[in-house]
């Protein structure tokens, strides 16, 4: 049985930082380099999968046969970590949510990113120290929509699924979340919208993160 929220588990791409944006792009210009378009459904096919699987999609979906899909990912993570040194923006509102929630819970974060990513974001930010764990892509053997990366966070900040809510801009992560049996959030970008299947996988639904209210996440419990 569900209780009270005792914890709050963040992911990173989307979610505090805008950079699916960047994601799209690196891939769209990688992908011009070779003459071919990356359309929406290509980026939405990928959203918020872990690094293994959307390198060997991106490698089938380019015809890629000159690199292994572990190569390709290397060289579009350090595009994506260039482009992240220039310009890292956060989603508007992150900050104050941010502060607020771990002002009241504990608070992680499960970010499927690389570990240099997210580093180079939570300096970019100055997120990092909210956090009372940190878990990254390369923490983990199942990216999402595996649940591990949330269980493990889970039990590093003390407490279980049903006590715990999760902020998810993307199917995968949503799916992620309710494997873990934790309250979902859905923060999606106005870029990448949620189908009605992925939507209908949220408890609480928000536009902007300036809704991501303590007084929100304390009804998902209540």
């Amino acid at each position: 049985m569900r209780g009270p929220v005792r914890a709050v588990v963040f992911d990173m791409d989307g979610v505090l930082i805008d950079s699916e944006v960047i994601w799209r792009r690196v891939r769209a210009d990688y992908a011009a380099e070779r003459g071919q378009q990356w359309t929406e459904a290509d980026q939405m096919d990928l959203l918020g999968r872990s690094t293994p699987d959307w390198s060997a999609r991106m490698r089938l979906r380019l015809q890629i046969t000159h690199l292994s899909a572990a190569e390709l990912a290397q060289e579009i993570v350090q595009r994506v970590l260039l482009a992240f040194a220039q310009d890292l923006p956060q989603r508007p509102g992150a900050a104050a949510a941010l502060r607020a929630l771990a002002a009241r819970y504990p608070v992680a974060l499960a970010s499927g990113s690389p570990r240099v990513l997210v580093e180079c974001a939570m300096a970019s930010t100055g997120f990092g120290p909210y956090f009372q764990s940190i878990l990254c892509g390369d923490d983990v053997q199942h990216g999402k929509p595996h649940p591990e990366i949330y269980l493990r966070s889970l039990q590093r900040l003390g407490t279980t699924g049903e006590h715990a809510a999760g902020i998810e801009d993307a199917p995968s992560g949503l799916r992620a979340l309710r494997a873990a049996g934790m309250w979902a959030i859905a923060a999606p970008c106005p870029e990448f919208p949620l189908d009605a299947a992925a939507q209908a996988l949220a408890h609480a639904h928000i536009s902007t993160l300036h809704d991501l209210t303590p007084a929100l996440v304390d009804a998902l419990g209540a």
